[in-house]
């Protein structure tokens, strides 16, 4: 067991992309955590998915040993050996949740620059998160092996942000190991060891779950109080679930069992629990006869989803495995949310809460890899207020089906948020034309130094999740990032925009624009179908339409067979009986013939 003040708890924050799991695969290699032969690049992100896409989406744990030779300030001591708990975060906005409950077990954190691209907006955000929670901040300047690497201008931008002094910031490589074991030496003098009394009640924080088929509920904990073993019956404090502890361990980063968990400790206990929602993230465990004398921890506060879409299963017997699918999903995702919903069109499916656009392709992804579902998905969309004539309060508005009438409707509002964008100076001007073709507000510049350059606006979030990041990225040749959050509820004049293919309604491609945007995007939806839907036998309209009022159409045309091949010499009357019969059929059709819309066209309107 160790001694806890050879504790050291630590995670590492940065924009994406800036080499957060590639330290991480140095910090594991130079500690001997795994063995040379299992080391794989990016070791900590154990999806598919993530080593494809470069990305971390989930946070993953880790613990390593490490040995320190000699010493010179206060939390060290010499040829000790010191474990350390590294928590690897996520760098997407998307997946800042993740961030926030990584920074809550632990007592510091690494902030990762990297030397060719400086400070971005996600650096900004996660080191205010960390900053609000007094952890104690290690400035690293990393790829400083790059050929375009700015070390000094980076640790400037550093400085000002951080308002540390310049020899502080460390200057590393996560792909070469240059100034690894430096950083390392560094967490073990600067952070300090974990409070915590093992004579105390058990408290332990929850800061992740994961569902395994033959342990039940792994909870991933850090202990403040107390310690934990195998046969303790713990309760949930929130929920007030009970159960057996099957046994406890911690990360290597494969599960390893041990006997106790002690205070300051980063973990897992195999609860017993049958579901997540009994053992959820931010809850405190306790022993089961403690829980009514201790407080619980202060949690996480409660993830709410801002863009909505719903998936459907392509044919509907597959309802019920698509919902246990996205059961599993849910499982180890808190901040992924579904319930049942059902269409006219397209039958029974699922309305699906997200983080934000990558956070929505990601499920969809993983429903595709891991149980080959491929859904159809309706137009992504933000939860609107609706305040209509007569009635107290707002309606809360997830789909453009739930709209009411327009007669009854007093006002809409929508979601705003507070968007900041990180960029060189030199791309001021094509961000400032990009955002004035959009509905956002500008309010404020702040230089971080001579080149680069903070740029605040407030901005309708749908205008923000859509497809501003790509459009952002061509603006600025991908040098510009972007940050956005939630900041309230303002009316604006807004519609909702129909769809009709042969007369008929299509529900899945309604959406709520701003007015003074209808006709642009009601002719772009229409052209976009008009090349998506193949030809029929027939002619087919589509239309585009606010209320009642047609604002865009085009005209799929017919396919048309020849007749009159058949017909050789005779009377020209003979070949017109023949085309007035076809067009009589033809109109028949029309009236009454459907049109199979497939999934190709739901997918190519929603990448409008």
């Amino acid at each position: 067991m160790n001694d806890q003040k050879n504790i050291r708890n630590f995670c590492i924050i940065a924009h994406i992309d800036h080499g957060k799991s590639t330290l991480a695969d140095r910090m594991i290699e130079i500690t001997k955590t795994v063995e040379q032969r299992k080391m794989k690049e990016q070791l900590l992100d154990s999806m598919d998915l993530e080593r494809e896409r470069g990305i971390t989406i989930k946070l993953q744990p880790v613990r390593m040993i490490y040995h320190l030779k000699n010493s010179n300030t206060r939390y060290q001591i010499p040829n000790t050996k010191y474990t350390l708990n590294l928590i690897d975060t996520p760098g997407h906005v998307d997946f800042g949740y993740e961030v926030s409950r990584s920074l809550a077990a632990v007592e510091g954190a690494v902030l990762l620059v990297d030397a060719s691209k400086g400070v971005q907006a996600q650096t900004v955000a996660n080191l205010y998160q960390a900053i609000e929670q007094n952890l104690e901040i290690i400035p690293v300047v990393n790829k400083i092996d790059l050929p375009n690497a700015e070390v000094e201008k980076t640790k400037k931008e550093i400085v000002h942000l951080l308002g540390c002094e310049k020899e502080e910031i460390l200057e590393a490589s996560g792909k070469t190991g240059a100034g690894v074991p430096e950083i390392l030496e560094k967490i073990v003098e600067k952070i300090p060891p974990p409070k915590g009394e093992k004579g105390k009640p058990l408290r332990a924080l929850i800061f992740d779950s994961k569902y395994d088929t033959y342990k039940g509920v792994l909870a991933y904990v850090r202990i403040i109080d107390g310690e934990v073993k195998a046969e303790n019956k713990i309760v949930a404090m929130a929920t007030k679930q009970e159960s057996l502890v099957i046994e406890v361990g911690h990360f290597s980063p494969d599960l390893v069992k041990t006997g106790a968990l002690s205070p300051g400790d980063i973990g897992y206990i195999a609860t017993g629990f049958k579901t997540v929602e009994d053992c959820r993230v931010g809850d405190t465990i306790t022993i089961s006869n403690l829980k009514s004398q201790i407080p619980s921890l202060p949690g996480y506060k409660e993830i709410k989803p801002v863009v909505y879409a719903s998936f459907y299963p392509k044919e509907g017997d597959d309802y019920n495995f698509m919902r246990d699918a996205l059961g599993k999903l849910k499982l180890n995702d808190a901040a992924f949310a579904f319930e049942p919903e059902s269409n006219l069109a397209l039958g029974r499916g699922f309305r699906c809460g997200f983080l934000g656009l990558l956070h929505m392709e990601i499920i969809q992804e993983r429903l595709k890899r891991e149980f080959e579902i491929d859904p159809v998905i309706t137009t992504p969309s933000v939860v609107y207020e609706v305040k209509t004539k007569g009635r107290e309060g707002k309606l809360q508005i997830f789909s453009p089906l739930e709209m009411p009438d327009p007669s009854v409707i007093e006002s809409i509002e929508e979601p705003y948020v507070k968007l900041d964008i990180i960029s060189p100076s030199k791309y001021l001007g094509s961000i400032m034309e990009l955002m004035r073709n959009t509905r956002a507000e500008y309010k404020n510049t702040e230089y971080i130094d001579a080149e680069r350059l903070i740029l605040t606006f407030n901005s309708p979030l749908t205008d923000v999740i859509i497809d501003l990041h790509d459009k952002l990225k061509s603006a600025s040749s991908g040098f510009a990032s972007m940050n956005y959050e939630f900041t309230g509820y303002r009316p604006n004049d807004l519609v909702k925009l129909d769809v009709l293919v042969a007369g008929e309604k299509v529900d899945a491609f309604s959406r709520i624009i701003p007015r003074q945007n209808s006709f642009g995007e009601g002719k772009a939806v229409v052209e976009k179908l008009k090349d998506s839907i193949p030809r029929q036998n027939f002619q087919v309209a589509i239309q585009a339409a606010i209320g009642g009022k047609i604002i865009a159409r085009e005209t799929l045309k017919a396919f048309r067979k020849d007749v009159t091949a058949k017909l050789y010499g005779g009377d020209v009357t003979r070949k017109r009986k023949l085309l007035e019969k076809q067009k009589k059929g033809k109109k028949k059709m029309t009236q009454s013939g459907r049109v199979e819309i497939p999934s190709s066209a739901f997918l190519a309107v929603l990448r409008k």
